[in-house]
C-alpha cells in the first residue's frame, strides 16, 4: 500500500480516484450480468437498460480522466504516486470498454429477441460470461488490495477464456451446419462470444496495470494464449 502523504488532500484525491474505479467496476459487472440475462431470456427491455447504464460508465470515465490530469498538473507526482494516477486512468479506460462490450451484447439481443427460441449453444456463452466476470472481479480485488500476485494470476488465467471461446465457436459452427435456419441467429451469438473474449483481454490489461502500479515492473508482452484451430480474428 502507498504510504500516507504529508499533504492529506493528496491522499484524499488518490482515494477518490480509487472509489471511481470501484464504482466503474461495479457498473461494468452489472452491465455484463444484465446483458447475458437479457440474451438468455431474449429480454429486449432488459437489454435497453444495459444501453442506458453505459451513460453513467462513460461519465465516470471522463471524470477520472479530468481528475488525473488535474492531479498531475497540481501535484507533479513521481514514482509510485505517478504510477497510481496513470494506472487509474488506464484502468478506467479498460472498464469503459468492458461496458461497451456489454452494450454490444445487449444490442445483439435487441436484434434477435423476436426469434422466440434459444439454441443449445447459448449455454457455452453463459460459461464464458461466468469466467469473464470471475476474472474481472478478481482483478478489481487485486487493484483494491494492491496485490500484484493476484493480478498476475488473473493475467495467466486468460488462456482459459480463450480456449472456451474456441469451443463455443466450434459448437455454434456445428449448429449452423446442422440447422441452416439458425445461421443468422448463431451469427449474432458468435459476435457475443467474441465480445466476452474481449472482456477477458481488457481484464488482462487491467491486471498488467495493477502489477505495474505496485511493483514498477512490466509483465511479459507475450502472455500465454489458447491454441485453437485457424479461423478469422
Amino acid at each position: 500500500m502507498v504510504e500516507p502523504h504529508t499533504v492529506k488532500s493528496f491522499d484524499a484525491e488518490l482515494e477518490l480516484l480509487g472509489r471511481h474505479i470501484s464504482e466503474m467496476g461495479g457498473i461494468a459487472e452489472k452491465m455484463l450480468a444484465d446483458a447475458m440475462e437479457a440474451l438468455g431470456g431474449m429480454n429486449a427491455e432488459l437489454a435497453d437498460l444495459v444501453l442506458a447504464a453505459d451513460t453513467r460508465l462513460d461519465a465516470l470515465q471522463r471524470t477520472v480522466e479530468e481528475e488525473t490530469v488535474s492531479v498531475i498538473a497540481r501535484r507533479q507526482p513521481v514514482a509510485v504516486d505517478l504510477r497510481e494516477i496513470v494506472g487509474a486512468l488506464r484502468i478506467s479506460t479498460e472498464l469503459e470498454r468492458v461496458g461497451d462490450l456489454a452494450k454490444n451484447i445487449a444490442k445483439r439481443t435487441g436484434k434477435i429477441a423476436g426469434e422466440g427460441r434459444v439454441p443449445r449453444p447459448i449455454g457455452g456463452l453463459k460459461g464464458m460470461h461466468e469466467m469473464a466476470v470471475a476474472q474481472l472481479n478478481d482483478v478489481l480485488d487485486a487493484y483494491a488490495q494492491r496485490d500484484p500476485e493476484r493480478a498476475r494470476a488473473v493475467w495467466l488465467r486468460d488462456v482459459e477464456l480463450d480456449l472456451l471461446e474456441d469451443a463455443v465457436f466450434r459448437e455454434l459452427l456445428t449448429h449452423m451446419m446442422e440447422d441452416p435456419r439458425s445461421i443468422t441467429f448463431c451469427t449474432h451469438l458468435l459476435f457475443c462470444s467474441k465480445n466476452l473474449e474481449r472482456v477477458g483481454d481488457h481484464t488482462t490489461n487491467i491486471a498488467e496495470t495493477v502489477y505495474f502500479i505496485v511493483t514498477g515492473e512490466v509483465l511479459p508482452s507475450d502472455r500465454p494464449r489458447g491454441v485453437g484451430f485457424a479461423r478469422p480474428a
